[in-house]
């Protein structure tokens, strides 16, 4: 089989199931006794190794394999979840993981697993207790089919709502050409009438015809024994049917452990049945996300000729004409939304990899820490989600590193011993609002200011006239750390300007609240989408720039004698605050054109901070396409890229974040 085609579906679907090992394995971690969760953590392990064997991929096969090997022990209760047990399988999860990174990069999953299958087998080894596996003969000398208890249990359930447990031996035709085909036909016969328990071989085996002429399979249906034989035969190429009855005695041990478990982390048959019955097909469809972006792409050139015949609508009074045009205008606006719809993602993509990494961390510093997380379904676009992950990581390790303390020193400040991180997602008109916030030590700003005056940045008097906010900026400056030890942790003492290059490069922005021994807080905002936005059109100069609208507090007129000079810099009062005067052109290098002393100023925001732009004209607001610059202008740090205006014009986008 060539399966080239089948490589990005295998890859996806197996880090799905890789991200559902690692979540479920922490759920356990914290409730060892929760069968549904075992049961969801044996699924995933066995559709990877069906899915690493019809790939072609041994090793991950192997792993995968003897993953499922323990954790069937685990389901039988022939072994109980320890810590060292549970380190092994994030071990093990963890080597799946590089595996994948492996086999999209080169195509081959060569990564060693040689010491795992040796920590597996010694933990596998270790329980010697085989009671939970029981052999049944059921009048079937020679069989080796086995019923584990949980399976027994199954069993006793659905005999209480009036169910038969038969166990079918089906012999095919010896000169049968297509075993596993024929095998399927029958597995989908006995589907219509009950459910499979189990079989032997596995079904995997089948699959692959990895047996004689025959296999057994135990099956819950209402049916009786002649019935289920009839329909057996009927089919071609079987030649014999063995169907025996199962009798399992209700008193035993089993029926016990039934009781024991709880309902909520459990199904009745009854129940598990209707479920089955109510299954919909999935009205989802996987796209890549090459053919979104070219998707966008059209909307946008459709967006950008919408707004030329808005401009020759201007000029034609033609109704008719005018009428066609609004309605191109509703049309393409409805377009656009359900396209922006499609490329949202929620924000648990990236938010699902933050609990183990906190776990990891906790054990490795010898820290107790709960990760919170809130909001997780707060969508975003796809662009945004792929860049946003590496600046979470880095706050969330910076907040685990050097935020949390250590459960003495928090039981001395009378804190908990159980440090907290508080993760949090939520829209906020045309954005989305990302906070990282923990109850740590917080962050000294008496530290914070003789770390600027030893770097030279201020004088010891300037710093004591800083607010709490442009102190709390410093952080975010190339090199700038207060930390007195490098650590692997946090970044290597890297500090946050990476983070903020990041965010801003995003057309974000980010913020620091904290208060000492109380905690801190990361504030990040981002723009939903990267694509197209809404953004005031100016002129300054000759040339028109566009300022997107989520960094534009207001509107003001000023006059020149309202200006002042404090300390070599312009200000102006704003609402009882001073703020700096940018004058665009000036920062653009365009023509100076007189004003005749009246200012024309839009407020942009930070933050908190504010700052008065200048402008010579405003021309309105527009729906914009943002095309990036390339790789030459990428480092002109106040532009944020270019639209093409509805005349064909280029507008360059005044990345407001790098104005000051």
């Amino acid at each position: 089989m060539e399966n080239n085609q089948y490589i990005d579906i295998f890859i996806e679907e197996s880090q799905e199931h890789i991200e559902n090992l690692n979540s479920n394995l922490l759920l356990l971690e914290n409730d060892p006794e929760n069968r549904q969760v075992i049961d969801e953590i044996f699924r995933s392990a066995h559709t990877l190794k069906g899915m690493a064997a019809t790939m072609g991929f041994e090793n991950m096969n192997k792993l995968a394999h003897k993953m499922e090997d323990v954790l069937q022990e685990v389901k039988n209760g022939q072994l109980h979840i320890s810590h060292a047990i549970m380190d092994i399988l994030f071990k093990c999860v963890d080597t799946l993981s590089e595996m994948l990174d492996s086999i999209s990069q080169t195509g081959e999953d060569n990564v060693p697993i040689e010491e795992l299958i040796f920590l597996l087998s010694g933990v596998s080894s270790k329980s010697g207790n085989k009671e939970n596996i029981v052999q049944k003969e059921n009048n079937a000398s020679g069989s080796d089919t086995l019923l584990n208890v949980y399976e027994e249990d199954i069993i006793r359930e659905a005999a209480k709502d009036n169910y038969k447990a038969y166990k079918i031996t089906v012999h095919i035709d010896k000169g049968c050409v297509m075993k596993s085909a024929r095998a399927f036909i029958i597995f989908n016969s006995l589907d219509e009438i009950g459910d499979i328990i189990n079989s032997s071989p596995s079904v995997e085996d089948i699959e692959d015809e990895k047996f004689e002429d025959s296999f057994t399979v135990h099956i819950i249906t209402k049916e009786d024994k002649e019935s289920i034989e009839k329909r057996l035969l009927y089919i071609a190429e079987v030649n014999n049917v063995e169907v025996e009855l199962i009798n399992i005695d209700l008193n035993k041990e089993g029926e016990r452990f039934v009781k024991e478990v709880s309902s909520s982390q459990s199904q009745s048959f009854e129940n598990i049945k209707k479920s089955q019955s109510n299954n919909k097909t999935s009205k989802s469809v996987r796209v890549d996300i090459d053919r979104l972006d070219n998707l966008m792409n059209l909307v946008s050139e459709l967006i950008i000729i919408k707004t030329r015949l808005e401009g020759l609508e201007a000029d034609n009074k033609n109704s008719e004409t005018v009428s066609a045009i609004e309605y191109l205008e509703r049309i393409t606006t409805n377009l656009h939304d359900a396209v922006m719809k499609v490329r949202m993602v929620p924000v648990e993509r990236v938010f699902n990899r933050f609990p183990r990494m906190v776990r990891d961390l906790s054990y490795e510093l010898g820290k107790k820490i709960v990760l919170n997380m809130y909001g997780q379904d707060t969508e975003v676009d796809r662009t945004v989600i792929d860049e946003i992950g590496d600046p979470l990581v880095h706050l969330i390790r910076n907040s685990i590193d050097h935020g949390i303390e250590i459960p003495q020193e928090r039981l001395q400040k009378g804190k908990p011993e159980q440090g907290t991180i508080n993760l949090r997602a939520y829209h906020e008109g045309n954005n989305v609002i990302i906070e990282v916030s923990d109850d740590g030590r917080g962050i000294d700003i008496e530290k914070v200011k003789a770390k600027a005056v030893e770097k030279g940045i201020y004088t010891a008097e300037q710093v004591n006239d800083l607010s709490k906010d442009k102190i709390l900026d410093l952080l975010f400056r190339p090199g700038f750390s207060t930390t007195d030890k490098v650590t692997d942790i946090s970044g290597r003492g890297v500090g946050l300007d990476v983070v903020k290059n990041k965010i801003e490069s995003l057309n974000g922005s980010i913020e620091i609240l904290s208060e000492i021994n109380k905690g801190t807080k990361f504030i990040i905002k981002l723009p939903l989408t990267l694509a197209i936005i809404q953004a005031l059109l100016v002129k300054v100069g000759d040339e028109k720039f566009a300022i997107p609208l989520n960094s534009i507090s207001e509107i003001v007129h000023k006059k020149e004698e309202e200006i002042h000079n404090v300390q070599g810099k312009e200000v102006v009062l704003f609402r009882g605050k001073v703020i700096p005067i940018i004058r665009l052109n000036e920062v653009l290098e365009t023509k100076k054109i007189s004003n005749n002393g009246n200012l024309v100023c839009v407020i942009i925001k930070k933050g908190e901070n504010l700052a008065c732009c200048t402008v010579d004209e405003l021309i309105g607001q527009q729906e914009i396409v943002i095309k990036p610059l390339g790789k030459y202008l990428s480092n002109v740090k106040v532009i944020a890229g270019a639209t093409i205006l509805g005349d064909g014009q280029v507008a360059l986008i005044v990345d407001a974040n790098n104005l000051f």
